[in-house]
C-alpha cells in the first residue's frame, strides 16, 4: 500500500466525538448568549450531532454530560442515537455546580460532601451499563484559593479513596479517564492540576485507569506533544479534550490557535500507535458567538486536516535525519508535510465515502439551520446547567 492509500485508509476510519454540550447555549463567566434553533432536549442534541455525522463521516459518538442530559430512560435515549445514525459515547460526570461543592467534591474536608460527590460518579457508571458507553471522563473543579485553607496532602488522600471506590465499580470493558487542569475555578491550588499527579492516580487505580489531555488546561509554552508521546509510550493516553486557546481554557475551536501545534499532537499520536491505542479523539468546546453546528463541522475538518498532514510525514527520511543528526533535515521534513495542502486529498476520501466533498457547504445547503429555527420554538434552550 502506498503512502497516501494508508493515509485515505487511516483517514476513513477516524473518529471525533462530539459533546452534546457544544450544540446548546453557551458563553462566558459573564453571560451566556441564547441562539435560535438551539436543542431544547438531550434527544434535540443528538439530532445535531447527527448531521455533524452525516456531513463529515467521521463523528459517529456523542458525548453526554450528566446531569445536563440526564433523562429517565437511557435505554430510549441510546435507541434515539441509534435511530439517527449515531451512538452515546464518553459519559461526564458533574461535581462542580452543587452548591455543596464549594470547597470541592471528592476532596471536600466534610465526609458527607464527599458521599454525594462519589454517589454521582456511581449514578454516572450506572447510566454506561444502560447506555453501553466504555469511558468514564472525570475532572473535578476541587482545589483551594488561600493558603492553609485545606491540607493539601489529605486532599490527595480523599481523592485517591473516591476514585478507588468509583474504579472498583467498573464493569467489564469500561475505562476511567482522568482530566487535569492547570487552575480555575481553584487559584492557590488544583486537586488535579497537572498529567503527573493525574499519571501517579491511574498507575495505582490500574490498567483500565488513563489520563485525558485538554489541550487548554496547560500553563503557556507547554509542550503538550511531550505529554502525548509520554503517556502513548506508558500506555495511559486515554484521550483528548480537542480546542484551543489564547489565553487559558478558552474552549475556542480546535485548531483556531494554532494549527501547527495540533499537527504536532497528531503527529506524536501517528508516531506512537494512538489511532491503535484505545485513545479517544473527542471535542470539548463552547461555541458562544459563532452558529453551533457549522462550528463543529469545521472543527472536526480541523482534526481532519492536521491528522492527515502527520499520516503524510516521510517516517523513513525523518528517521535517517534525527539519526545522523541533522538538525535542519529532520526539521524540514516535518515543515514539508505541515505546509502539505491536503484539502484535495480530504476531498477525495469524502468522496469516495459517499460524501459531500465539502461538509459546511452541505450543511448549509440542506436546510437544517432554517429548519431548526422553525420548529424548536418554546420550552427552555439547553446550555450550562441544562
Amino acid at each position: 500500500m502506498t503512502e497516501l492509500a494508508a493515509a485515505k485508509a487511516a483517514l476513513k476510519t477516524q473518529a471525533v466525538e462530539t459533546p452534546s454540550w457544544a450544540y446548546a447555549n453557551s458563553g462566558t463567566r459573564f453571560k451566556v448568549f441564547a441562539q435560535q434553533g438551539v436543542p431544547r432536549t438531550p434527544q434535540e442534541k443528538l439530532d445535531d450531532a447527527a448531521k455533524v455525522h452525516e456531513f463529515t463521516g467521521v463523528a459517529p459518538s456523542v458525548a453526554l454530560h450528566i446531569p445536563w442530559d440526564k433523562v429517565d430512560d437511557y435505554t430510549a435515549l441510546a435507541e434515539h442515537a441509534e435511530d439517527r445514525g449515531v451512538r452515546l459515547g464518553t459519559i461526564n460526570s458533574n461535581t462542580f455546580q452543587d452548591d455543596a461543592y464549594r470547597l470541592g467534591s471528592v476532596c471536600h474536608p466534610d465526609a458527607a460532601v464527599r458521599r454525594k460527590a462519589v454517589d454521582h460518579l456511581l449514578e454516572c457508571v450506572d447510566i454506561m451499563d444502560t447506555t453501553g458507553s466504555t469511558d468514564l471522563k472525570l475532572w473535578f473543579a476541587d482545589g483551594t484559593n488561600y493558603p492553609g485553607q485545606d491540607d493539601i496532602r489529605a486532599r490527595q488522600d480523599r481523592l485517591a479513596e473516591a476514585l478507588a471506590e468509583v474504579y472498583e465499580r467498573l464493569g467489564e470493558g469500561q475505562r476511567m479517564l482522568l482530566e487535569y487542569k492547570l487552575f480555575e475555578p481553584a487559584f492557590y491550588t488544583t486537586d488535579v492540576p497537572d498529567w503527573g499527579t493525574a499519571y501517579a492516580h491511574c498507575l495505582k487505580l490500574g490498567p483500565r485507569a488513563r489520563v485525558v489531555v485538554d489541550t487548554g488546561h496547560h500553563a503557556p509554552g507547554t509542550n503538550i506533544e511531550f505529554i502525548v508521546a509520554t503517556l502513548l509510550r506508558e500506555e495511559r493516553l486515554g484521550g483528548f479534550d480537542f480546542n484551543s486557546r489564547f489565553y487559558a481554557d478558552d474552549d475556542l475551536m480546535v485548531g483556531s490557535a494554532d494549527p501547527f501545534q495540533l499537527f504536532r499532537i497528531m503527529h506524536e499520536v501517528v508516531r506512537g500507535g494512538g489511532f491503535t491505542s484505545g485513545a479517544a479523539f473527542m471535542l470539548d468546546q463552547c461555541h458562544n458567538i459563532e452558529a453551533k453546528i457549522p462550528a463543529i463541522i469545521r472543527s472536526v475538518m480541523n482534526v481532519q486536516e492536521a491528522t492527515a498532514k502527520a499520516l503524510l510525514v516521510d517516517a523513513e527520511a525523518l528517521a535517517a535525519a534525527q539519526a545522523s543528526g541533522d538538525v535542519l533535515g529532520a526539521n524540514a521534513v516535518l515543515m514539508d508535510a505541515y505546509n502539505t495542502d491536503v484539502r484535495p486529498l480530504l476531498r477525495e476520501v469524502r468522496e469516495e465515502m459517499g460524501l459531500d466533498p465539502d461538509p459546511v457547504g452541505a450543511y448549509r445547503r440542506s436546510g437544517w439551520a432554517e429548519r431548526i429555527v422553525a420548529e424548536r420554538v418554546g420550552g427552555e434552550q439547553a446550555g450550562w446547567g441544562a
